[in-house]
């Protein structure tokens, strides 16, 4: 919901960008976190990786799952421990609002959810499987644009106008961002345009859901 100016990520396939933080909008949690650990370089890139995962296998192709994680990378750099800059309302991946979607929102906000389900807010898998939760479960933030979406940019732009419903979006880095994911974990042809269409080989076979609850442990 928030921009975060994270210069690039680095891509794991080549090995040739060192993954750096110049300037962030988002910085660990502190006195506001039940974890106080903080995330280093190599979790984070592990945390887009798994996030990219993650919907995958919720049935996701896997330009629809980058799309998601590109905005996730400019929202927080994918740290669940993400507090906004400067004292602002946002936290974790997606940068949910306190006093809205992380923490009062009626049976909407990463806090009730992870008190639900006997977790921690500040854990990534918490903050993937909440992020499910509102797209397939709570309803109304694009999953259906999402999912109608084939090529990288498209899905970029939907999860960026109906999940994130941003500000200053700085749309550009999402849907590069989202292209740097997919050339990193798709295990497929590298996609240098991110309007290429999926021409039919991007969904995972091995799918494991799409309407039950997800266990966030």
């Amino acid at each position: 919901m928030h921009t975060n100016h994270r210069p690039s990520i680095f891509l794991l396939s080549l090995f040739s960008i060192t993954l750096g933080f110049v300037a962030s909008c988002a910085t660990d949690a502190s006195d506001d976190s039940d974890d106080s650990t903080s995330s280093t370089e190599q979790d984070l890139s592990s945390n887009e990786k798994a996030a990219f995962n993650y919907f995958v296998a919720r049935g996701l192709t896997k330009r629809q799952s980058a799309g998601i994680v590109g905005n996730l990378i400019q929202e927080s750099s994918v740290n669940p421990k993400a507090v906004e800059f400067g004292g602002g309302p946002g936290r974790g991946i997606a940068q949910w609002s306190v006093g809205g979607r992380w923490n009062t929102s009626h049976h909407d906000n990463v806090t009730w959810y992870a008190n639900a389900h006997g977790t921690s807010r500040w854990t990534l898998n918490t903050q993937m499987a909440f992020t499910w939760y509102e797209l397939h479960t709570v309803g109304g933030y694009g999953l259906s644009a999402l999912r109608k979406a084939t090529t990288i940019r498209a899905a970029t732009l939907a999860f960026e106008r109906d999940f994130e419903k941003c500000g200053e979006c700085d749309e550009s880095k999402r849907v590069a961002y989202a292209r740097e994911v997919y050339n990193a974990f798709a295990n497929s042809k590298r996609v240098i345009d991110a309007d290429d269409v999926d021409t039919g080989d991007d969904v995972d076979a091995d799918v494991v859901d799409d309407g039950v609850d997800i266990d966030a442990e």
